[in-house]
């Protein structure tokens, strides 16, 4: 027969109008896909893995199987309190320009600041 609508398709005949050799209309034809398994040589380096895993054990996993193993502490990672000035030397803190914050260590640094910010 000749061309078949492109926009159904078709299973047996192509966009072209030419019959497929191999065709999926009937699926009872198709042969179900086997899959053998094969078997990789141990290269060097898994060899070397192996004997490195036996020589060094973990630390972890050995607490683990002796039941040893605790996780970590609640406070562990509890949030860090923000730093505070406790000290006596700062005695305040002034603006000079523009929001400019400066420390104040005694009372003439305070007049200072004071007159340079009125002009």
């Amino acid at each position: 027969m000749g061309m078949t609508n492109i926009y159904m398709g078709s299973l047996r005949y192509g966009p072209t109008g030419k019959r497929r050799k191999k065709h999926f209309a009937n699926a009872a034809k198709a042969k179900p896909l086997q899959f053998k398994q094969t078997k990789v040589a141990k290269t060097q380096l898994d060899i070397m893995r192996e004997q490195q895993a036996k020589q060094y054990k973990s630390i972890m996993e050995e607490a683990v199987a002796n039941g040893t193993w605790t996780s970590m502490d609640s406070n562990a990672t509890a949030k860090k309190e923000s730093p505070k000035y406790t000290g006596t030397l700062i005695k305040g803190i002034a603006t000079m320009h523009k929001s400019n914050a400066v420390p104040i260590i005694n009372k003439e640094e305070a007049t200072d600041i004071a007159r340079m910010r009125r002009g």
